[in-house]
């Protein structure tokens, strides 16, 4: 019997998938889109299979609406890497796969590059002569560069050709656009490395020569110090890959670490780059896609969404700052790019490059262990020194908007030397709560159990967790006084009180509120690098990953919260911070000094940070998670629960306990803690709780969740209220 029926992948929030008929004129392909009824509207969906039988019979299967693919939106490895995700992390596979493409594929818009607009000349336009223009010498440019064959609108417009000149010789009847697809060209005649290189050192040559020996896959932990030249490396390694005709993929954390890197990779290679991240529009995201797939990109560099990009010869992957969470998607699919990343590099057989300063510790356990090749770089690149690392203890010293005066005479010891000065700060707004002097009130969010942030520019109250958002109140809402006073410091206070104490220098705020408008991030880094600002206010954004030579001086102002979390992870973040803020001080020739300002500089994680470094730190807390029984040593899964009512969010989780202990794999190796109610209880007006999944393996993991998803999903409370899953968690909060 010849296939007639299409399974499909819906975007829909179902373990399943559906059959539809196919009409005798259509010919869809595994992996490509369809649409199709579902209830009283029309989906996309990605056809998973062509097959003859259904569990349905075949009068009661509705037929396809559309074909929109002849060929499939991934490659088999890709489609095949998404299907396996879509299992790790128990994600429907139908919006795991819609999580994977633009959201115009996912609107049912054309897999192909947007058609061009051209202009030619009507055959009344090649009778005109050109002398009766004399007058009107743009219209005379354009009819010579139409004589010559089609031009498209945006190269007019770019030899300063206005709109207008346009309409005016269409009017005419003289010139008519066209609709062309662009033609592929092949960037591999044209590739040059076009600027000359640096001198490597050792380390640099060990790490290229190691990856470059085996073109297959392998996964390489590349840990370098700040400064020691790790983009070197990884532009060392693309030579040979872009040269041999192959693409390459480079994930980044944040859209704000891509500006300095994209430069470096234009200046080294004259390849056609396209960047993917959150700051571009849907056509945009979707022009960069295509370009992956048909080859007319030598380079994408993107953040996490960007790994799902497919490619037509991809040659290697490289993560950088591998460690950072933002890798970790922290809804829908709960991914993490890193982990998949190398999932996909096995499936391609390219190799795979992890870069950081300061490894996850699950990184580092697999370097250890054998499973990742570790090469290290031990030696700032150039003349950069190490910075120099000093405490200062602020018991009992006053502090002026969270800045000591010994802090103060060394910030104006490096401002007056010509340098620049880096705070960081991870707290936005003007404070963190307002509070009344004579009752003690404190302005809390109604919707969670939150203060809201005092934002003094635009002259609010914003809850950074509901995004709620009201005007300062006059008076206290519990005794009615006027005396409301802010409490804590903000990157906003802290940039109004240095105004104050240098008045000399300029200072610049680079944090979320700071940055909102397009381009913004960019043109605050080229001044600093300018040096139109001597003083630098940041939150994590300017924490890592940039150049700038002229900072000698880098202060942590508040980790003093991070020493006493209970997250058994908050350890290892504050470690990782110290080391990529530290980075940033002395990076040219010029000496660095690095500070942090603590009211307990005796904490032993300081200590060990200060005088050992980050390696020992890292064996030290691997000895400690596998003392606890903690990953990498074991596996989490975290359900979240949340509703209008605290008891059925404790009851149902109570209920997934129970399936869970009854689990015919369930032994004393395993383990089910809580449920607890989340840190943060109540959240935009819904209570939170959560349970803890711990197994001693990965397949146990996927076992026991494998046999409880089903049994959870029947459960009556499981449709009265959000649950998710998060598999191998990176925040517990």
């Amino acid at each position: 019997m010849t296939p007639n029926i299409a399974r499909v992948a819906l975007p829909v929030p179902l373990d399943k998938q559906f059959d539809y008929l196919i009409k005798p004129d259509q010919n869809p392909v595994v992996g490509g889109r369809v649409k199709v009824p579902f209830g009283p509207k029309q989906h996309v969906g990605i056809v998973t299979a062509i097959t003859d039988n259904s569990e349905f019979s075949i009068g009661k299967l509705k037929p396809l609406t559309a074909v929109l693919d002849a060929s499939p939106l991934w490659q088999p490895p890709l489609f095949k890497l998404l299907g396996w995700a879509s299992g790790y992390y128990q994600y429907p596979l139908g919006d795991t796969l819609a999580n994977a493409m633009p959201t115009l594929l996912r609107k049912g818009r054309e897999a192909s590059p947007s058609s061009l607009k051209m202009w030619q000349l009507t055959h009344e336009g090649r009778e005109q002569p050109i002398t009766a223009l004399k007058r009107a010498p743009r219209q005379v440019q354009v009819l010579n560069a139409l004589r010559q064959g089609k031009v498209s609108h945006e190269a007019l417009l770019a030899e300063e050709v206005s709109t207008a000149i346009l309409k005016t010789l269409a009017d005419k009847g003289w010139i008519e656009t066209v609709a062309e697809k662009p033609a592929h060209k092949h960037w591999l005649r044209n590739f040059a490395v076009t600027e000359e290189k640096p001198r490597l050192n050792e380390e640099q040559a060990l790490a290229i020569a190691s990856v470059n020996a085996n073109p297959d896959f392998g996964c390489y932990l590349l840990e370098g110090v700040t400064g020691s030249g790790k983009t070197e490396v990884y532009l060392n390694l693309l030579e040979p890959v872009l040269a041999a005709g192959k693409q390459a993929l480079i994930l980044v954390p944040e859209i704000g670490l891509t500006p300095q890197t994209i430069n470096r990779f234009r200046r080294r290679f004259n390849v056609p780059l396209e960047t993917i991240h959150s700051g571009l529009n849907d056509s945009e995201r979707l022009a960069a896609w295509l370009a992956g797939r048909d080859n007319q990109a030598g380079i994408i560099i993107g953040t996490r969404s960007a790994l799902f990009t497919p490619f037509a010869n991809l040659g290697i992957i490289i993560v950088d700052e591998e460690h950072d969470a933002s890798y970790k998607q922290q809804d829908s699919l709960r991914y993490h790019a890193r982990d998949l990343a190398v999932m996909r590099a096995n499936r391609e057989n390219i190799p795979v490059v992890l870069g950081s300063a300061t490894p996850a510790l699950e990184s580092l356990h697999n370097a250890k262990s054998g499973k990742y090749h570790h090469l290290t770089l031990t030696r700032r690149a150039g003349q950069a020194q190490s910075a120099r690392h000093g405490v200062l203890d602020v018991k009992g010293l006053y502090l002026d908007a969270g800045l000591s005066a010994p802090l103060i005479a060394r910030m104006r010891k490096h401002l007056e030397a010509g340098n620049q000065v880096m705070l960081f700060l991870n707290r936005r707004g003007y404070s963190p709560a307002i509070i009344c002097h004579e009752c003690g009130w404190l302005a809390e969010c109604k919707r969670c159990d939150a203060y809201y942030t005092f934002h003094q520019q635009s002259g609010e109250l914003r809850c950074h967790h509901c995004a709620t958002q009201r005007p300062i109140m006059p008076q206290c809402g519990n005794c009615g006084s006027t005396q409301l006073n802010a409490v804590g410091v903000g990157t906003e206070q802290l940039e109004q009180q240095l105004a104050t104490l240098f008045p000399e220098f300029k200072a610049v705020r680079i944090d979320r509120d700071s940055t909102r408008r397009k381009g913004s991030l960019e043109g605050y880094l080229e001044a600093i690098r300018n040096n139109e600002y001597q003083i630098l206010i940041g939150t994590q954004m300017l924490a890592k990953g940039h150049h700038f030579p002229d900072v000698t001086l880098v202060s942590l102002i508040d980790v003093d919260s991070a020493l006493f979390s209970n997250d058994f992870r908050a350890a290892e973040r504050l470690a990782q911070l110290f080391i990529q803020v530290a980075g940033r001080a002395g990076r040219a020739s010029k000496p660095g000094e690095v500070v942090l300002q603590t009211h307990h500089p005796e904490h032993a994680l300081l200590q060990s940070l200060l005088h050992k470094g980050y390696d020992h730190f890292a064996t030290d807390a691997l000895r400690e998670r596998k003392q606890a029984w903690l990953p990498p040593y074991t596996y989490l899964t975290l359900f979240r629960a949340e509703a209008n009512q605290s008891d059925q969010v404790e009851q149902f989780l109570q209920q997934v306990r129970g399936i869970f202990e009854s689990s015919p794999i369930f032994s004393q190796e395993t383990m089910v803690m809580g449920p607890n109610p989340a840190p943060l209880a109540r959240r935009a007006g819904r209570y939170r709780w959560q349970l803890l999944l711990q197994a001693p393996d990965r397949k146990t993991l996927q076992q026991l969740l494998s046999i409880a998803k089903p049994a959870i999903q029947l459960l009556p409370l499981a449709k009265k209220i959000r649950w998710s899953i998060d598999v191998e968690p990176q925040d517990l909060t």
